[in-house]
């Protein structure tokens, strides 16, 4: 069926998207009307059922959706800093209960008390300024944070300018793809989304696939909570993503690239359309670019609040309008992805290094870094650091240095945090001289480096609760596709809320053991397959405080 539903929507072509048409239908009044769905469904020929299916699925399209203004951040930074209560009682104050829902996350991580109201973005807002918000809807929606480099600012550079940036342009396609696909290998970078896979072997995969129509596909659906380091791409290095994703498209002799970027970030959507047009105006994009005879296109596609479309066929399921289920591997994207054509997904992070690696060289980059982790990496850090921010640090660079120097240490008490957002590691704070930010430093301890977020628990908030937090966050989440992640989600939160509320109950721990394996071994993706990572570091380095919450069989 899915084949077919591909097979359908690939006939309208990606300009005339299905799942951008429902977002646009939802905007006033926040999911579709049966009628508008119909419609859709007669006019991309896939069936009332499914287009009913594909819409109940997205937070910001579903029923449930109809007449809400507001939403507040559920994400795990705002729930350890305690903010998010008191924001919801501000909003009650002027909005009715059914009109405020919730989003995960706004990447205001770095102030916390974040919620959305009409579109835009807040954070660290007192009582008074809600008000004015919700009245008058005048306050500056904006946030700040400090960008630093540490290392070469290969991302944290001031933008060079447009005679620069054609300039590199033009040097890129004076050379052959080949030539720009080898230089993308002699650097060796990994994808900077989680899983670190190299980029050169996606795009020489994807290429050497016999195709008519190619897809790059940039993946900024940054929905790991804590993470704000693509945000802050999209937003202040726009050219740098758009420049990486030309260069990428040279490389795999693709002429379309699709950005895929979340609803929680509303900004970013306009500046990044903002320079796409700007780039199409002085001839950087669309045909025939700079005389070169290469053609690339850019279509920006915007999510609709599902935590899944970061997994990469799940991303790719939803363009094409249908549910975004994980799909069985192989074949693989770059077999067959998008609309069944090859395509290469990778994370804004990534393709904006393009930029450094082609101004320099893709040996020149791959001199930054570890044996295996090269080149630099942004690291996102929260409200719990004196100063937080978007850091760029050499791979290899001692997380000591990263929290103590480059974060000035903690403001409050903490004991642990959480890296590369839900599916990454628990780190204890003693832990902290014996890493070094690489992936190989994060696995070799049993830890996961993933999307480089530091996500602080403080000492007073209880290790149960973060636990019972992760699992909620995964069923919520979860596409349904797998009974291990669908089930084993919602098992394992149901077994954390009854040992946490009820004194005589105590859970078994040789079941809750089979239930993280079950998890980890039979899950389809990362989402039910990552979540006992940070269970397992939870129970290990804090064993004395969750004891008691269980027993042995």
């Amino acid at each position: 069926m899915s084949k077919n539903l591909r097979a359908l929507s690939s006939k309208k072509g990606i300009e005339n998207n299905l799942f951008n048409k429902m977002g646009e239908l939802s905007i006033e009044t926040g999911t579709l009307s049966n009628e508008e769905l119909e419609k859709l469904a007669n006019e991309f020929l896939i069936g009332n059922a499914n287009a009913f299916g594909v819409s109940t699925f997205y937070d910001f399209l579903k029923p449930e959706n109809k007449g809400k203004k507001a939403y507040v951040c559920n994400g795990s930074a705002c729930l350890c800093a305690g903010s998010q209560e008191q924001v919801q009682i501000e909003l009650e104050k002027h909005l009715d209960s059914s009109e405020i829902g919730h989003m995960t996350c706004l990447g205001r991580c770095h102030e916390n008390g974040a919620f959305q109201y009409k579109g835009k973005n807040y954070s660290k807002k007192s009582s008074i300024e809600i008000s004015q918000i919700i009245k008058y809807e005048m306050m500056d929606h904006n946030d700040s944070y400090s960008v630093v480099s540490h290392s070469v600012d290969a991302l944290t550079r001031d933008f060079e300018g447009f005679d620069f940036l054609e300039e590199l342009i033009q040097k890129t396609l004076n050379k052959t793809s080949s030539e720009c696909l080898q230089e993308i290998q002699d650097s060796q970078i990994r994808g900077r989304g989680g899983a670190g896979f190299p980029m050169g072997i996606k795009l020489k995969s994807a290429k050497d696939t016999p195709a008519d129509i190619r897809y790059i596909v940039c993946n900024a659906d940054e929905g790991d909570p804590g993470a704000y380091s693509d945000r802050y791409l999209m937003e202040k290095q726009p050219l740098m993503v758009l420049y990486g994703m030309i260069a990428a498209g040279y490389a795999m002799d693709s002429n379309w690239g699709i950005l895929y970027i979340r609803a929680e970030y509303p900004d970013s959507a306009v500046i990044i359309q903002d320079a796409i047009d700007k780039l199409k105006e002085l001839g950087l994009s669309g045909e025939n670019i700079l005389g070169s005879g290469f053609d690339f296109h850019f279509k920006i596609i915007q999510a609709q609040g599902s935590y899944i479309c970061g997994e990469e066929t799940a991303l790719l399921s939803s363009i094409e309008g249908q549910r975004p289920e994980v799909r069985i591997r192989p074949p693989y994207p770059t077999q067959s992805g998008l609309f069944g054509k090859p395509t290469a997904v990778n994370n804004v992070e990534t393709i904006a290094a393009l930029y450094y690696i082609f101004k320099t060289s893709g040996k020149e980059y791959a001199k930054l870094g570890t044996e295996k982790s090269k080149g630099t990496k942004l690291i996102s850090l929260d409200g719990y650091f004196h100063k937080p921010g978007i850091y760029e640090i050499e791979m290899g660079t001692s997380l000591g240095t990263v929290i103590n120097e480059l974060g000035g240490g903690f403001n409050a008490p903490v004991k642990a945090f959480h890296t590369g957002g839900p599916l990454g590691g628990i780190v204890p704070v003693h832990k902290i001289n014996d890493l070094s930010v690489d992936f190989e430093s994060f696995s070799e301890a049993g830890f996961l480096l993933g999307h480089a977020t530091l996500v602080c628990i403080p000492e007073e908030f209880p290790m149960i609760e973060y636990l019972e937090h992760l699992f909620e966050f995964t069923a919520f989440e979860s596409c349904g596709k797998c009974f291990p992640c669908r089930l084993g989600a919602k098992r394992g939160q149901e077994l954390l809320t009854k040992a946490r509320t009820e004194k005589e109950y105590q859970i078994d721990k040789e079941l809750f053991d089979d239930l993280l394996e079950t998890l980890e071994q039979g899950s389809l993706c990362a989402l039910g397959g990552g979540l006992p990572l940070p269970v397992k570091n939870a129970l290990m380095y804090f064993e004395d405080e969750l004891k008691e919450y269980f027993k042995n069989s």
